[in-house]
């Protein structure tokens, strides 16, 4: 019989569980949530599991996570998560900032020859041999009551989080390389990823390749006063404005009202309520000089002498994978090649543990300090 929770859903038990969990090495945190008709998502259960005990939290029968959030936040203890960003995302919005220092086992799984972005369940299938329940994989959490199964499934999610933490720590510690994941936790704790850039997110609207100059510039303005309009009312993106308006609107730079009530699924409810607004968005974008739109990054095409270059690398990349047991992929792809042999140093490649396995010859390739070269018809690296 799996070991017991608790379920806690009053101020009094909360304070005294945190108490419980001070002074603890390392906490495993998981939670649950719903953003399905929310902008920011919805806290509906928080996991918290130490070597002594496992318990529930109910954030929406507790008013005040200060107790919890203080222990959460001490710097002597080890937070440890599976696929942290969405979890982290949660406490930066609850308390401004990430709580450090932290682990991500799902990091550490790439660095130990799993598959890249393993799940939580095969990882624990992969290294305990245990197949956790997916019955609850649907589930409302914001539903309650919660019934018995609904809390052991959440239970679960740190029960056995602290076998695979403790098994992959000892494992990087035997291998000399649990300091090869300090830049990528270091990234993970760095609160600028959590936080709201509207004026960033016309990148990741759909359907826009298509739009070009002053277009983009609209759907930059378009999109950050819909993002800006989304966490004001705490509502969906797609709630305020679908991905193909803000596109056809972009190209299309209605400057009137008639003109953007003809464009195609601008419902009349929004003209009215909003369609001034929009219009004066769209008409100030429409002003921005040639030399501020923005452009999606666009695919140099290599040079013959950087194409060889990258050659070169790909071997070295599926030499090193060979010799550690892993996919060529998971050390770096193709693109990352093209883009380092271009000069740019912003690829996975160069960063956290990957730059201890590959990056560091990749760049000294580049820079002319070691060449590939056959020994015995086996690939070798070599200094200059």
């Amino acid at each position: 019989m799996s070991e017991e929770f608790l379920y806690i859903d009053t101020p009094t038990a909360l304070i005294e569980f945190s108490d419980s969990l001070r002074g603890s090495p390392w906490l495993c945190v998981d939670t649950e949530f719903m953003r399905e008709k929310t902008y920011y998502p919805q806290l509906c259960l928080i996991q918290v599991a130490n070597d002594k005990s496992i318990a529930c939290i109910d954030p929406l029968t507790i008013d005040d996570l200060t107790p919890l959030l203080d222990v959460l936040y001490d710097p002597s203890i080890t937070k440890v998560f599976h696929a942290a960003k969405q979890d982290l995302e949660i406490l930066y919005h609850l308390r401004g900032s990430v709580p450090v220092p932290l682990f991500d086992t799902q990091v550490a799984a790439a660095l130990l020859f799993h598959n890249d972005q393993i799940g939580y369940a095969k990882l624990v299938e992969q290294l305990l041999g245990i197949r956790l329940d997916k019955a609850h994989t649907r589930t409302d959490w914001s539903l309650r009551p919660l019934d018995a199964g609904q809390l052991r499934y959440a239970a679960d999610d740190v029960r056995y989080l602290r076998d695979v933490y403790r098994k992959q720590l000892d494992e990087l510690q035997r291998q000399g390389r649990l300091a090869w994941l300090d830049e990528d936790f270091k990234h993970l704790s760095d609160a600028s990823l959590y936080a709201p850039q509207p004026e960033q997110t016309w990148q990741r609207v759909k359907e826009t390749r298509r739009l070009k100059g002053v277009q983009l510039a609209v759907l930059r303005a378009l999109s950050a006063w819909r993002e800006r309009r989304a966490m004001d009312a705490d509502k969906p993106r797609r709630w305020i404005l679908r991905d193909e308006i803000l596109a056809e609107l972009s190209r299309a730079m209605p400057d009137d009202l008639s003109a953007l009530a003809r464009i195609r699924g601008v419902e009349d409810n929004t003209v009215k309520r909003r369609g001034d607004e929009l219009l004066q968005v769209i008409a100030q974008a429409r002003n921005t000089p040639p030399e501020d739109w923005p452009a999606f990054e666009s695919r140099t095409i290599l040079t013959p002498e950087q194409d060889a270059l990258v050659d070169l690398m790909m071997a070295v990349v599926r030499m090193r994978a060979r010799e550690h047991g892993l996919g060529a992929a998971m050390l770096a792809t193709r693109h990352d090649l093209e883009r380092l042999a271009q000069g740019n140093q912003d690829t996975p490649a160069l960063h956290g543990w990957r730059r201890a396995l590959i990056g560091n010859d990749l760049q000294a390739l580049v820079d002319g300090q070691r060449w590939l070269g056959v020994e015995q018809g086996v690939p070798t690296m070599r200094s200059t």
